[in-house]
């Protein structure tokens, strides 16, 4: 274990993507700071992650299960792991080497510290890009800054064990945004801290991007608001605020679902505007 700080467990949720996972392992290996735990959780792959991983890093625990989403792996990983502190990597990012050094004297400077994110570059189809404004990412008390879209990349961050425990791991019930409703909980309750530098690489452009599986991914991001505000955690503030974004985004989806003529959908989002709209009034 290293000496600085509690030990540290990377956590890779995988599934059918082995040339990424391959570089991003590599940039786990390449840190100038040593992760005490590396694990690789194969969400049900049918390419030869495991065979590959076995042979080629093993000093990698490699952990296979049956096919149940991104949150359901992460969780996996979670819960077998042993460190205090849990850094995510998704299997199709990668870190700067000096990620985790940067992060790990961060903690150890400021010890009230629970969660920490970064910075990032983005490369799109092998391109590098800007992120919009949308996309900026910041530190301290940020909850109504988590509202409109995922405001830290897993890839970035690294989580106390503590908070798992205190709020919950992933929903498996969200098959995607699942981080959003990850950071909405946090976030109510807690300032993050925030390295205004890039330490990681975020890969997209890619085929099996959740964004590009599900149409509408709003209706995650309602769904997590939703249960949110039904979990009476929030001060009036914060729930004035996630309710008005609930219903600007009913009313955002409810213009595709109207077009996709999606009848049932619809009358779902009609209600959830009705009943958020008597709860503000």
């Amino acid at each position: 274990m290293n000496n600085t700080m509690p030990g540290i467990a990377v956590i890779i949720p995988t599934y059918n993507r082995l040339d990424s996972l391959k570089r991003a392992l590599k940039s786990v290996l390449a840190q100038t700071h040593v992760a005490d735990e590396i694990i690789v959780v194969d969400d049900g792959s049918s390419d030869d992650t495991g065979q590959y991983i076995t042979k080629n890093f093993p000093q990698v625990r490699y952990i296979h299960q049956h096919n149940q989403g991104v949150s359901a792996a992460r969780n996996t990983g979670i819960k077998t792991s042993c460190a205090d502190w849990i850094a995510l990597l998704d299997s199709d990012d990668e870190w700067l080497p000096n990620k985790l050094a940067r992060q790990v004297s961060a903690l150890n400077k400021n010890p009230e510290i629970k969660i920490t994110h970064s910075n990032e570059i983005w490369i799109r189809s092998g391109k590098r890009v800007n992120q919009m404004d949308k996309h900026r990412k910041a530190g301290g008390w940020i909850f109504q800054h988590c509202l409109p879209l995922c405001a830290i990349s897993p890839s970035s961050a690294i989580i106390h064990r503590q908070l798992f425990d205190q709020l919950g791991l992933f929903d498996e019930n969200l098959p995607a945004c699942e981080d959003y409703d990850l950071w909405l909980r946090i976030c109510s309750q807690m300032p993050v801290h925030y390295i205004d530098e890039p330490l990681i690489i975020k890969h997209g452009g890619h085929d099996d991007q959740l964004s590009k599986k599900y149409w509408g991914m709003d209706r995650f991001r309602i769904q997590a608001l939703d249960k949110l505000l039904t979990s009476s955690t929030l001060n009036p503030t914060q729930r004035h605020d996630a309710c008005q974004m609930l219903i600007k985004k009913c009313k955002v989806y409810l213009n595709g679902a109207r077009k996709r003529n999606k009848l049932s959908e619809v009358a779902t989002y009609e209600a959830l505007i009705n009943r958020y709209s008597l709860a503000e009034t």
